[in-house]
């Protein structure tokens, strides 16, 4: 689960999550697909390239 906003600046980042893992996904470059997104700030970006979906994996856990 992606969180809503930067830990860092508190600008929305989870309102790109699917439409930056699908255009990755199809070969994209990461950061090109940032920039064209709006995403600017590293530490935005920092919250999306570092983000790592685990709720799949822990699911069957709880």
């Amino acid at each position: 689960m992606l969180p809503v906003r930067c830990f860092s600046c508190g600008k929305v980042v989870s309102n790109v999550w699917e439409e930056y893992k699908q255009r990755v996904a199809e070969g994209e470059d990461a950061a090109a697909v940032l920039d064209d997104l709006g995403v600017v700030r590293y530490c935005c970006r920092r919250m999306i390239l570092s983000h790592v979906e685990l709720v799949d994996t822990l699911a069957p856990y709880q």
